[in-house]
């Protein structure tokens, strides 16, 4: 790959990690899906994957609902760190970087993304997403999610939509 290639590739890839917070955090879930191919995943802590854009359309719904049933002008926003690309080859591409998330509450949660990123139709796309939570706040939107998930007999991984 031609290093004027190469620059370009990274800075697409900056750009779709940049718009995955973006959309997620403005609730633009239509646009988020489409950050990832068609058949795209999303993993969660290593324990829930949701395969294909519907999947994941439904689960960030569903997140969204929760954060703002959470309080009074609630609103989340993630910031993301220490952005490492590898280039495999044209169109194929991995990566990782840390993320870390604040509510109307304060410091909420925190983790890192592992990416593999597909180039297609033009444009570069999450091929996988793996979302690992690191911490949470204690009083946090995050914490209680966990607290609700773990008494409603859901897995306790505190699965938090797109962080």
């Amino acid at each position: 790959m031609r290093s004027a290639d190469e620059a370009a590739a990274r800075d697409a890839i900056r750009e779709l990690v940049a718009a995955y917070t973006h959309y997620g955090d403005g609730g633009r879930f239509d646009d988020f899906c489409a950050l990832f191919s068609a058949d795209g995943v999303l993993e969660l802590d290593g324990n829930r994957v949701l395969a294909g854009r519907d999947a994941i359309r439904a689960f960030v719904a569903g997140t969204a609902q929760s954060v703002r049933g959470s309080g009074e002008r609630a609103f989340i926003r993630h910031h993301v760190s220490s952005v490492q690309i590898t280039l495999d080859d044209a169109t194929h591409a991995h990566g990782a970087s840390y993320f870390l998330a604040i509510t109307q509450r304060g410091l909420d949660h925190w983790g890192r993304y592992r990416d593999r990123y597909v180039r297609a139709g033009g444009r570069w796309l999450f091929a996988h997403r793996r979302v690992r939570l690191d911490g949470r706040a204690p009083g946090s939107w995050a914490a209680e999610r966990q607290r609700a998930h773990q008494g409603g007999g859901g897995s306790g991984t505190g699965e938090l939509g797109p962080s």
